[in-house]
């Protein structure tokens, strides 16, 4: 029985999605303890990181367009397998960086492989599990991948290389699943400096899901 809950950070390269969710981590995990996972797509165990490097290694320029699909949601199948899921049975609050939603977007759209073709092979990689809520960091494309070049030289990874259309069109696919799942996701805008990127963040977190928090911010378990 599944009583735990899964929020997932999403939004395009040098949105900033992994730093707010780090900061927010500090804030929240003094209250929360052992009930706080936090976890990566792809990655997560042993299983899904090693799978992670063959994805994103800089050489692997030959890879197939499907091929790549295919791993990001084979990671992923092995992450709420051995880590996710025991987590939300276990009624933890589990963080996760990215999630499917990515791979819609980024090999979906991004690719040009198709958002419903990639969204169908994830359902079978996920048996339906969906976040309970999903922060999406916006911010223009161009504008994150000029914090890539100025912040990140040391982990551009095999995505990051891609053309500038390539990011609009993921861009533009986190856009569409924002207006097809409102409930679900709620934006954030990645504009702003990282601290008020937080204090929004939060207020959704404890906007949508008040069991976890008290109006102050701090946990109630």
């Amino acid at each position: 029985m599944v009583t735990g809950k899964l929020i997932t950070f999403e939004g395009p390269d040098g949105a900033g999605k992994t730093s707010a969710l780090q900061a927010i981590v500090a804030e929240i995990q003094p209250q929360l303890g052992d009930r706080l996972v936090v976890t990566r797509e792809p990655g997560g165990n042993q299983i899904s990181e090693a799978i992670r490097q063959i994805i994103l290694d800089r050489h692997n320029t030959a890879m197939d367009d499907r091929t790549e699909a295919l791993l990001y949601a084979a990671a992923r199948r092995q992450h709420i397998v051995q880590k996710i899921l025991p987590a939300l049975q276990a009624d933890q609050l589990v963080l996760c960086d990215r999630f499917i939603d990515s791979s819609i977007a980024y090999q979906g759209a991004g690719r040009g492989i198709g958002e419903q073709a990639v969204y169908d092979m994830n359902q079978f990689a996920t048996e339906g599990l969906t976040p309970d809520l999903t922060l999406y960091f916006d911010v223009d494309a161009a504008v994150g991948l000029q914090r890539i070049q100025t912040h990140r030289q040391n982990e551009i990874n095999r995505l990051d290389v891609e053309a500038l259309s390539f990011h609009h069109r993921v861009q533009a696919a986190y856009l569409a699943l924002l207006k097809q799942h409102p409930e679900r996701i709620k934006r954030v805008d990645a504009s702003q400096p990282l601290a008020q990127v937080v204090t929004q963040s939060l207020a959704i977190m404890q906007t949508q899901l008040p069991q976890y928090f008290t109006t102050e911010g701090k946990s109630k378990i």
